[in-house]
């Protein structure tokens, strides 16, 4: 199997179909180069100040990690709230869920020299699972090219229809080749992980999950971004950070128009 490629063309339902079928899919240059470099610009100081403190083994100890991105990277809400990325989430998530949220957001610069990643699921922090309910999608955008030398990430196609032994599926890995502005979008229970650098040059990526809304998110996003930062946002965006009520009583938030938890 491969992990199929579209352009920013492409129908919605057949990028859906690819991604449910394989678990995994690419949308090619969706966002200008422009908004890319206006990202790294702002996330370069933090990677240079703190981007190796979260180096281990699972991480890598070649490779510089960035939590809280909206606090750190205003322009980068273009791509957490994108909207075709959105619409894919809709699909996956909204039939288990009243609304969803970010469960994480990371920027990650993989250097030269780094060993591919521990294949895993995004997912596997929840202790339970629940058959034919996706519990995440995670949408990794390229702010570098990516390519087979330099760390491109490993998907297993298919791997999210049976959860079966990491170890035995790993010579079934494909490579997530994709060029800078595009973004790969795979499901929180498709085996997948990061690269070996093998390039004289580093690669960065975003990559932030969307969670069904009743979930724990991963990253507190209340203490990730401050409230000032939050508040200057749009209301697409503050929704995705959690400040939203989960149907009338989950999650109860005041300033929700949608919760209507005050008429219960």
């Amino acid at each position: 199997m491969t992990i199929q490629s579209f352009d920013n063309s492409t129908a919605l339902e057949d990028i859906q179909s690819a991604l449910m079928r394989d678990g995994g899919v690419i949308v090619s240059g969706l966002v200008e180069n422009r908004l890319i470099d206006d990202i790294l610009i702002e996330l370069r100081p933090h990677f240079d100040k703190q981007g190796a403190k979260f180096q281990n083994d699972f991480n890598g100890y070649k490779t510089l990690r960035l939590a809280s991105i909206l606090e750190l990277s205003r322009t980068s809400s273009a791509l957490i709230a994108h909207p075709l990325v959105m619409k894919v989430a809709d699909a996956v998530l909204l039939p288990h869920c009243e609304n969803y949220r970010i469960g994480s957001c990371t920027a990650i610069e993989i250097l030269p020299g780094e060993k591919a990643q521990v294949l895993h699921y995004d997912d596997g922090f929840y202790p339970i699972r629940i058959p034919n309910v996706e519990f995440q999608i995670s949408a990794m955008w390229a702010l570098d090219d990516f390519t087979l030398e330099n760390g491109a990430t490993r998907v297993v196609p298919g791997s999210h229809l049976n959860r079966g032994e990491i170890v035995e599926v790993e010579s079934e890995q494909v490579q997530a080749v994709m060029a800078k502005g595009s973004v790969l979008l795979y499901l929180g229970s498709t085996i997948h992980g990061g690269g070996a650098n093998k390039s004289d040059a580093s690669r960065s990526g975003l990559v932030n999950t969307y969670s069904l809304g009743w979930l724990r998110q991963e990253e507190n996003q209340y203490l990730a971004v401050s409230r000032d930062v939050a508040d200057s946002y749009p209301e697409v965006v503050r929704r995705l950070m959690g400040y939203q009520s989960h149907g009338p009583y989950l999650g109860v938030f005041p300033d929700d128009p949608d919760g209507h938890w005050y008429d219960a």
